[in-house]
């Protein structure tokens, strides 16, 4: 027997509101569902073409390409090696997709050595680094580590604590690197450069931080192809998003809405992706909604209460996405709001989305993120806003691990906008006293003749204003 969207969203909030549903269950039964709001959303023939079904990362030759063009980059410093010690530099030129912690991880490329890595990293991620990109693999037990012991290699031992900078500068040394020039995104303290002139004394690191964030910054093709794709599944979820609310209404709880959303997003990739259960697959993968919120909630840009307000007529309703396919993607924000709606609550709305094309028509390679900024903020004060003012209209958009990522859309940063740049769309403004907090977000790509908002989610009072 077949069943109706309808029926099923309405049989999964109860389940979610009572007794709770499994995940899997939930997405397998919510994939088969097609809804109205599907046939809202607005193709753009600008948009650049997502990636492929296949391509669900970026490739190894990718990685390796990228890691030539830091090194041409740098050559002319007379850098001899590069020694990242950074997350996101790391993942970003290695394909590695990893985080660090407590326990301290670099990737040392030697200028000389073609496509070459050599890790320094603990040993719990052994088997993540080596089988993906690793010329050598050096590693210290674990953290903190103790001078010869290795369990793993039936070396119990409570050894002293080993300073792991001077285990690492004992690798590079060995590696016949004393008394060269290496760069590093490392910001190095004082301690640091008594360690490295006690082991490796003539040894000159140089900042490259710059180099590697500039890089990050502006996209390359396939970057903004997966980019794309991830913006595709963006569209499908505020779909199904924006349906559920319309079925489930007031019953539903905001956390109900990002729990039954996130189910859903996650088994729309999961379906599309070559998935194995191994490491190096479905990487960088997420769909975050655990900040859907409704009322009040939605009145404080950075709330620290837990959500589970039910949704009402006449209060806004925020549903938040973040979506990455292959550690790329970006935020994904739509404001809904209740009918009744108040003429407040309605200008509120208003500003926001004119602040949304006016950050959409200004930002164009040539102009600095502080003109951007300084129009959006202007517009927000002379329509009588700025008491709901709480930050800067955007900030660029980054891969994973990243998140926000310079430059941003601030008055203070005079950075000249470039092709390629990607930036959210987030002109927010809050009015804690009524309630009500508007925050759409979307991902902004920069061209050569202006910008393209990457989802096909309308800013619009048809998509907006719900009537139960």
């Amino acid at each position: 027997m077949s069943i109706t969207r309808r029926h099923f969203i309405k049989n999964m909030g109860i389940g979610l509101a009572s007794v709770g549903l499994a995940a899997e269950q939930l997405a397998c039964t919510s994939s088969k569902i097609k809804g109205d709001s599907e046939k809202l959303l607005v193709d753009n023939p600008n948009h650049p073409e997502p990636a492929p079904l296949g391509y669900d990362r970026l490739p190894l030759s990718w990685y390796q390409d990228t890691v030539r063009r830091l090194k041409a980059k740098v050559s002319a410093k007379g850098i001899d090696a590069v020694l990242l010690g950074s997350d996101t530099n790391m993942v970003y030129f290695t394909g590695c997709f990893r985080g660090s912690g407590e326990r301290s991880t670099w990737a040392f490329f030697p200028l000389q050595e073609e496509d070459a890595v050599h890790w320094y990293a603990p040993g719990i991620d052994r088997d993540l680094i080596t089988s993906w990109w690793c010329t050598e693999f050096e590693y210290y037990f674990c953290f903190p580590h103790a001078e010869g012991g290795y369990p793993n290699k039936g070396q119990v031992v409570k050894g002293k604590r080993v300073d792991l900078f001077e285990w690492l500068l004992t690798g590079l040394k060995n590696q016949g690197f004393q008394g060269k020039t290496i760069g590093t995104d490392m910001s190095l303290s004082t301690e640091h450069l008594s360690k490295i002139e006690k082991i490796m004394p003539g040894t000159r690191f140089i900042d490259i931080s710059d180099t590697c964030q500039t890089m990050r910054i502006i996209k390359r093709p396939e970057e903004i192809a997966l980019t794309q794709r991830a913006y595709r599944y963006f569209d499908k979820v505020h779909a199904f998003a924006r349906d559920y609310i319309l079925e489930r209404g007031t019953d539903a709880t905001d956390f109900e809405i990002g729990q039954a959303l996130q189910a859903y997003g996650i088994q729309l990739m999961m379906q599309d992706i070559d998935y194995d259960g191994k490491p190096n697959k479905g990487v960088g993968m997420e769909v975050t909604s655990h900040y859907v919120r409704a009322g009040v909630a939605t009145a404080y840009p950075h709330p620290n209460q837990f959500f589970y307000n039910k949704v009402k007529k006449g209060e806004p309703v925020y549903v938040n996405t973040d979506i990455k396919l292959g550690g790329y993607g970006g935020e994904g924000y739509r404001n809904y709001q209740i009918a009744p709606v108040s003429a407040h609550q309605e200008k509120i709305w208003q500003v926001v989305a004119d602040c949304v094309q006016i950050q959409v028509e200004e930002t164009k390679p040539g102009v600095t993120c502080s003109e951007v900024a300084f129009k959006i903020h202007q517009h927000q004060v002379k329509e009588g806003m700025q008491d709901f003012i709480y930050h800067r209209p955007a900030h660029g958009a980054g891969q994973n691990f990243e998140g926000h990522q310079a430059p941003f859309i601030s008055l203070g940063d005079h950075t000249v906008i470039e092709e390629n740049m990607t930036f959210s769309v987030e002109p927010g403004l809050y009015d804690e006293k009524n309630g009500i907090g508007i925050n759409p977000s979307d991902n902004l790509l920069v061209t050569k003749n202006g910008t393209i908002l990457m989802s096909r989610v309308p800013i619009s009072k048809e998509w907006s204003f719900l009537t139960l």
